[in-house]
């Protein structure tokens, strides 16, 4: 039924989404293209688990847990990484190569801390009912994971609109020096935004963690792959396209289940991605902009 397949592809789009805002905002601060971002994804779901398992705590505690986690390894990347390579003035590809080894490190470090088979969250988390609505039925996953991503890009896109703090962010992306000679504090809003777009990740990896009903290391790099395709169909550093796109590969992904077959998924996936780089190379809200430093 298709009424039943948008509402499976509006909650998987959802994540989708929530994802790739993490993503998108790294790179339209930070100017980097974070490719350690799936496996961040990755270690806030891990953190989600056993903060579940071995401190019983409720979901609610588990996706806090998950956010601060996930945005503290962000903080770490940042710090060790990222902002050692901005003092010495690297060209954009440094960090984005130095950010792979990163997450092959992340990766391979929860692989042999909780092996490599796949881990779920333990039975009764979430509640089995659902909701019928004109013969389609909605979970309360489902209502949640919608419910909780549009809540939080609501936050995120109103603080960047109508906040100061919004507005200090929007003259970093512009121009980090510009920025600096008004007087905002650039490296500690550059912090900030890791710690955020990371945090969202590991948030992002909790819902697709119970909506798949699976965790494992290398969840992240499909992930990873999702959300590169989504920032470029919505247009590179742009939250409206970050969202747009998210739900529009959702849709696209579940109808390709339902109508073509689970093999076309992927297929399916990045032949977007290139039909999009062939027809509308900026994506659908990008514009050309040249960062001023």
């Amino acid at each position: 039924m298709l009424a039943q397949q948008l509402v499976n592809a509006l909650s998987l789009g959802c994540v989708y989404a929530l994802f790739a805002l993490g993503f998108t905002l790294i790179f339209g601060v930070l100017g980097v293209i974070n490719l350690s971002h799936g496996a961040v994804f990755m270690v806030g779901a891990y953190a989600a688990e056993q903060a579940v398992a071995h401190w019983a705590l409720p979901l609610w505690a588990a996706l806090l847990v998950a956010f601060g986690f996930a945005g503290a390894v962000g903080l770490l990347i940042d710090g060790l990484v990222l902002r050692p390579l901005r003092a010495r003035g690297a060209p954009h590809l440094i960090p984005m190569i130095a950010t792979i080894g990163v997450g092959m490190i992340l990766t391979n470090v929860v692989q042999g801390v909780f092996g490599a088979q796949n881990i779920r969250f333990p039975a009764g988390l979430v509640s089995q009912r659902s909701l019928s609505l004109g013969g389609v039925d909605i979970t309360a996953l489902e209502l949640g994971i919608i419910f909780l991503s549009f809540a939080l890009m609501a936050v995120l896109l109103l603080a960047l609109q109508k906040t100061q703090l919004g507005r200090a962010l929007r003259a970093i992306a512009e121009s980090p020096r510009a920025a600096w000679l008004l007087g905002i504090n650039v490296e500690g809003l550059f912090m900030l935004t890791s710690f955020v777009a990371a945090g969202l990740g590991g948030v992002a990896g909790v819902l697709i963690g119970l909506y798949s009903n699976a965790l494992y290391p290398l969840m992240g790099k499909s992930m990873l792959e999702k959300g590169i395709a989504v920032i470029i169909l919505g247009g590179m550093g742009d939250m409206r396209g970050a969202l747009i796109g998210g739900l529009f590969l959702g849709l696209a992904e579940v109808l390709s289940v339902a109508y073509v077959g689970s093999s076309m998924r992927d297929a399916v996936a990045f032949g977007l991605l290139f039909l999009i780089l062939l027809v509308r190379p900026k994506g659908l809200f990008g514009r050309v902009m040249e960062r001023k430093v």
